[in-house]
């Protein structure tokens, strides 16, 4: 087997090392040594977009925090109507540029769609000033609320942090965040600001045995998922 190459290397600013790597044709980003997202795993990001989206009318409004490889943006764009932009919001600047050079063509090159809105940033901070105004607010920046990539996140997951996301949604708005494990006190604090919850098994990708957590929240009375839409 090869062995994992070193492709580049970035600091965050908390001061975890990002590594991106290589190993034939599987890519990993690694953060602190532990692998943060890779390119065989990524059906569970994609079932998000797909069940937050059932679960919205209409959406016009989407940010996605955290870029990653680029698979939740490509989700987004394809099943969204084509007129619908889709805002990302990522704190390295790093990864933005690997998803433009060399992880460019794994999910299809969604930087390369004008509908796709980067900015580098703390999505934390878009949500703050979003203010009632997002039909659907999808964060993939952590393995999890409570294994965070870095310790600044945290504050997305508190109590505090559940009523931000609450308000930055509009009426009938969903949260989609995607977790490697469950996590009751999470879902407690979603609860606590008023959101109706939803918390489903998934497949971490297509043919493994390993299962993702999805956080699907929604503000406003719960209703039946609607039929899935294409472009």
């Amino acid at each position: 087997m090869q062995a994992w190459q070193i492709i580049d290397r970035a600091v965050s600013p908390d001061g975890t090392e990002l590594i991106l790597s290589r190993r034939d044709r599987e890519w990993v980003v690694r953060a602190g040594g532990i692998v943060l997202m890779s390119s065989r795993v990524h059906g569970s990001e994609e079932t998000l977009v797909k069940y937050a989206l059932e679960r919205v009318k209409q959406p016009r409004r989407v940010v996605i925090g955290g870029l990653g490889l680029g698979f939740t943006l490509r989700a987004a764009l394809t099943m969204l109507p084509s007129d619908v932009p889709v805002r990302v919001v990522e704190l390295m600047p790093e990864l933005v540029r690997w998803n433009r050079t060399e992880l460019a063509d794994l999910a299809g090159r969604p930087l390369d769609d004008p509908r796709a809105l980067v900015e580098v940033g703390d999505v934390h901070d878009a949500i703050v000033a979003a203010k009632g105004t997002l039909d659907l607010l999808l964060l993939d920046i952590d393995n999890g609320p409570s294994a965070l990539t870095q310790a600044g996140n945290g504050r997305l997951y508190s109590a505090a942090g559940a009523r931000k996301c609450a308000g930055a949604l509009a009426d009938g708005g969903v949260l989609g965040l995607w977790s490697a494990a469950p996590d009751d006190r999470y879902r407690k604090n979603l609860e606590g600001a008023g959101l109706s919850v939803e918390m489903k098994s998934v497949a971490a990708r297509v043919g493994s045995g390993a299962r993702d957590i999805l956080f699907l929240a929604k503000k406003g009375p719960p209703t039946q998922p609607a039929k899935s839409r294409g472009r």
